[in-house]
């Protein structure tokens, strides 16, 4: 049996991986600039998550949601205390297309209305509703396309408003820092209003925070920069630190009934496990704090680089935009440097999305790499 061709893949397999490092099979070491498109949180192989996750493996790996599970109970308490977001209710699942497609659902049901907004170069996952409100034709099919969503410039208020006047927006999804759509984000000003209207209309507010979440941006969230309360938070990625894990954080006026929501796998003993471990670590070595001081410190390294259009993001969640497309600069790093990189939508765009454990040497290190190349 053949895997199905989905994927364009570099000719590199690794094998073993310790903080921001990775060995390929052939034992060729390299840098980890983009930790798995910002999975890996706390790096990898980080020794309190993996004895997390062996001692829970030794007692009870999964059960449904059918039973009681007091880890989700302890995860839910970490979560809304490192977090901030204590007020709200935690649903759990697998994956960040979960979370949004459960955050759009959910939305529906609050508000009995069904269309959606969402904006030009988002990114939301690959599922039904949530792929219908990603900015990116070629990955909707015909059954997607059954979605009513309207995808907007992103940062106009008066076009946002508009649309909300007209009475069937039940959900607006819109991420802090665009990720796959190239680490484009909307000022403060921008976010409140968003807030404001959709109080007004009967809106549910949606923070896609699947990529900037857990610390990314220097904050636990990313909306959390701009001083707003959203309706429905999603989350993944850094969630698990490569363990499957989404999940949802609702305000307390959106009510829970039997039956509302559900899943097989989200919430399973392992994934908690994996969640917690990550809380824990996130809060004993303040790599969220860190995070914040690092990303400023890439940002004055990364102006040395020739050819720069414009750095991107916030905290470690960083794009560097050259005046070229980058697709030729990401295989000189991969082949030539052992550095690992991400790309975008836009492809003058080269992605950071390191592990919040990084260290201002490894930027260094990529830093002078990255010259190198351009030089070539």
């Amino acid at each position: 049996m053949k895997l199905f061709d989905v994927y364009p893949l570099y000719d590199v397999e690794p094998v073993k991986a310790e903080d921001c490092t990775v060995w390929d099979k052939e034992g060729k070491e390299y840098l980890d600039l983009y930790g798995g498109h910002a999975v890996i949180s706390i790096g990898h192989g980080h020794p309190h998550y993996v004895h997390k996750l062996k001692s829970q493996l030794d007692t009870i790996g999964f059960y449904s949601n059918a039973v009681q599970n007091s880890l989700q109970k302890e995860l839910a308490d970490k979560l809304g205390k490192l977090s901030g977001c204590d007020s709200y209710e935690l649903f759990l699942c697998s994956s960040g297309a979960e979370a949004n497609e459960n955050a759009l659902k959910l939305a529906s049901f609050h508000t009995r209305k069904h269309r959606v907004i969402s904006f030009q170069n988002g990114f939301h996952g690959r599922t039904s509703a949530a792929v219908a409100a990603t900015d990116n034709k070629a990955i909707i099919a015909p059954i997607n396309a059954q979605q009513e969503v309207t995808i907007l410039p992103l940062g106009d208020i008066g076009i946002v408003e508009a649309e909300l006047k007209k009475g069937d927006v039940c959900a607006v999804i819109i991420e802090p820092v665009q990720g796959v759509g190239g680490l484009d984000q909307a000022e403060t000003e921008f976010f409140q209003g968003l807030s404001t209207l959709c109080k007004q209309h009967n809106t549910c507010l949606i923070l896609d925070e699947v990529q900037s979440g857990f610390g990314r941006t220097g904050k636990f969230f990313g909306f959390q920069h701009h001083a707003i309360e959203p309706d429905i938070i999603s989350m993944a990625k850094g969630m698990g630190n490569g363990f499957p894990i989404g999940g949802i954080l609702i305000a307390p006026h959106i009510k829970s009934k039997y039956g509302l929501l559900g899943t097989t796998f989200g919430g399973n003993h392992l994934a908690c496990a994996a969640c917690i471990a990550v809380l824990d670590v996130l809060e004993k070595e303040s790599l969220i704090e860190k995070a914040a001081m690092t990303g400023e410190y890439f940002m004055s390294k990364a102006n040395e680089i020739p050819g720069i259009k414009q750095l991107k993001g916030r905290g470690l969640m960083l794009g560097i935009e050259f005046e070229f497309p980058v697709g030729e600069m990401r295989k000189q790093l991969i082949y030539e440097k052992q550095v690992f990189t991400g790309g975008a939508k836009n492809k003058n765009l080269l992605r950071i999305l390191p592990p919040l454990t990084i260290q201002t040497a490894q930027i260094d290190t990529f830093i002078e790499a990255v010259k190198d190349v351009v030089k070539q």
